[in-house]
């Protein structure tokens, strides 16, 4: 299987729902943001994977057809929380395979405000069975759907491994904490954890500040093939390999009675072992971690499925701060979803966006020291998990100390991992493919005067 490569990334502000933003609009914005990145122009892109949970179908076209319409495939995926991740899962085959040598990843969402809830009254709702299951085991609240599959499973795990509930409040002041930090962050608030800890109640020992909010966004990635990284040696220096990777969809352990493999632990711990192994890597091999923490205690009991601490050992770790600066490992230094935010299609690729950044030594002021590999983990219910594993492609530690150099920073005009702009009409200009249509421009709210 051939090697692929993680060669531009880039993705807008996280913002609150508010209908601010169209939803190709911020994917335009975050494609663009990728290829300047990469270095290379819409025309180089042989397939493109759109991945997004809200809208309509073929709304990557609408997003992409702004870079030109080059009659490449364009595949729509949405695989619930991890759609981001499934995009990168399908690029990385395809390149693996040999189909094709660059394939862009685009993730958007347009969210509502609230917690989520179906969109459909007309047919089965694809996450009823977890729900039944857990009214079945476990006491109801007035929490949202979610917030109680996983409250329960943090409880669940506290309470057979003698830990304390208040290793959940500790993973969100971490992670409000390290949010503060990045530019694309929803909330950039710091808590202590008393505050974090005294946030209004949700569900069971789980407060507001454990959960992570709605949001409007994109990311993107660009995926090649050692053979296009052979004919663009200068990426070289700034691409990031994905050693190995996994997807895992559920088992029949998810509807044992298990709260925590009702919302992913048995496939999380499926889909690392194989990651890992692929990659020829353990858990003690990794330096930075972004970890799918849609609420607290996902985080607590993932960090578990993974292997970074010894089994049932996750809230000692936690309480210990081997969780963050100091500790055994940096896990969430973008925030993850509880402080950056949740836009579902994105997500999956701005936690990419931010461990490439990190390995490449672009993350200088949250920079995790001696960075030499990483670990994603992106879920969601109903269910399907992906873990990746990335390396920078040298084998070495991402440098601490930044040089001026022909990248992905030259041509963008600024550091991204520790900036956020807009784009510009000329940045837009330069990624464009020779064959474009600035009709799709017609009522964008992007530029003030739509003609390019």
């Amino acid at each position: 299987m051939g090697k692929t490569f993680v060669a531009g990334v880039g993705m807008t502000e996280f913002i609150k729902p508010r209908g601010l933003v169209e939803y190709e609009d911020m994917g335009c914005e975050a494609a663009v943001k990728a290829l300047l990145d990469a270095g290379i122009t819409y025309d180089e892109v042989q397939y493109a994977v759109a991945a997004f949970c809200y809208g309509d179908s073929c709304s990557g076209q609408r997003a992409l057809y702004q870079l030109g319409m080059t009659g490449i495939p364009i595949m729509n995926v949405n695989n619930n929380c991890s759609t981001g991740s499934t995009a990168i899962y399908n690029a990385r085959t395809l390149i693996a395979s040999g189909a094709f040598d660059c394939v862009l990843c685009l993730g958007f969402e347009k969210m509502e405000r609230g917690s989520l809830g179906s969109k459909w009254g007309d047919r089965t709702n694809p996450i009823a069975q977890l729900g039944r299951m857990m009214f079945e085991t476990k006491e109801a609240s007035n929490g949202p759907l979610a917030c109680q599959l996983f409250a329960n499973a943090g409880v669940e795990y506290c309470d057979k491994t003698g830990g304390s509930y208040d290793s959940m409040a500790k993973i969100a002041e971490v992670n409000h904490r390290h949010s503060a930090k990045n530019p694309y962050s929803q909330f950039k608030d710091v808590y202590t954890f008393d505050q974090v800890k005294g946030s209004p109640a949700i569900h069971g020992p789980v407060t507001k500040l454990q959960c992570c909010p709605t949001s409007d966004g994109a990311a993107a990635a660009v995926l090649v093939s050692e053979r296009f990284l052979e004919k663009h040696p200068e990426l070289k220096n700034q691409a990031i390999e994905i050693a190995g990777q996994h997807m895992t969809t559920d088992t029949p352990k998810t509807f044992s009675t298990s709260s925590m493999d009702l919302v992913g632990y048995d496939m999380s711990q499926k889909a690392a072992k194989a990651a890992f192994a692929e990659a020829r890597l353990t858990p003690n091999d990794v330096q930075v971690v972004e970890v799918h923490d849609c609420f607290a205690p996902n985080e607590l009991i993932t960090i578990d499925a993974l292997g970074l601490c010894e089994p049932g050992n996750a809230c000692e770790f936690v309480l210990k701060g081997d969780n963050t600066y100091g500790g055994k490992y940096v896990i969430n230094p973008s925030g993850g979803l509880i402080s950056k935010g949740h836009p579902l299609g994105a997500t999956g690729l701005a936690q990419c966006a931010e461990l490439v950044w990190h390995l490449r030594g672009w993350a200088t002021n949250r920079a995790v020291p001696n960075t030499r590999n990483a670990l994603q983990h992106n879920i969601g219910l109903g269910g399907a998990v992906v873990v990746s594993v990335y390396r920078r492609s040298d084998g070495s530690t991402a440098p601490q100390s930044l040089k001026d150099g022909n990248d992905g920073r030259s041509r963008l005009g600024y550091n991204p991992a520790v900036e956020a702009h807009p784009i510009t009409k000329e940045m837009l200009q330069k990624v464009q493919a020779r064959d474009h249509s600035d009709y799709m421009f017609k009522g964008s709210k992007m530029f003030k005067d739509a003609q390019l």
